[in-house]
């Protein structure tokens, strides 16, 4: 093959390379935007911001079990969202000190009640490595499945600010109660009213939630930067 040939032949094979590579990585872009639209779609519901009196945002997070939880996979119960910092010295008070959360969790499931804990601290903050939700499940007797939300999605969408925050969903999927436990903002003292309980017996005695909304208190919840 002469000179000239085999220049022409060099460039025909760097063309087809090239294109090769463009419509590879045009492919790969194409597939990447498919999957962001895909997750955007699928979390469109999570970020909605849950507000008492409306629907509550569906999620779906994974326990330290490694368990799917979805709350559409608890429709037609009462569901009792808690965010919790292992670490925090509030949830410390309500599960160790008091055993008020404990007490509450009963009374939620003699009723049917569906209990999940959810922590959005994200990596490296406090609270946030899976060995203190396996070592808090043990210490504080946690019987209920504690969600981890390392980007902190569920988190913002309900709005929790502090652990612990609780939020109350009834049988229908409509938020009926957010804010504290009770009301005592201290990390001894129990307070005279607990709110949650006080949710609870309004579904059963099929009244509407007399406090709806309080202001929570704790440790704040440690978001992604």
């Amino acid at each position: 093959m002469n000179p000239t040939a085999i220049r022409r032949y060099a460039a025909v094979s760097l063309g087809l390379v090239t294109a090769g590579v463009l419509a590879v990585g045009s492919q790969a872009k194409d597939e990447a935007q498919t999957t962001e639209a895909k997750t955007m779609e699928m979390n469109a519901e999570t970020t909605a911001t849950a507000e008492v009196g409306k629907k509550a945002p569906d999620f779906t997070l994974v326990d330290i079990d490694g368990k799917t939880h979805s709350l559409s996979d608890y429709a037609g119960k009462v569901v009792i969202l808690e965010w919790f910092n292992p670490d925090c010295p509030f949830v410390k008070k309500h599960h160790q000190m008091h055993k008020s959360m404990h007490d509450t969790y009963h009374a939620a499931k003699e009723q049917g009640a569906v209990w999940l804990a959810i922590n959005s601290a994200a990596p490296g903050k406090q609270g946030a490595r899976l060995e203190y939700h396996q070592e808090a499940r043990k210490n504080y007797g946690i019987e209920y499945p504690l969600l981890l939300d390392e980007s902190g999605t569920v988190g913002k969408a309900y709005g929790a600010l502090t652990t612990p925050h609780m939020f109350v969903i009834a049988a229908d999927g409509t938020l009926v109660y957010q804010g504290a436990i009770d009301d005592s903002p201290t990390t001894d003292k129990l307070g005279e009213t607990n709110y949650v309980l006080g949710a609870l017996e309004a579904i059963k005695a099929g009244k509407a939630v007399g406090t709806a909304n309080t202001k929570p208190y704790g440790c704040s919840v440690k978001y992604v930067s």
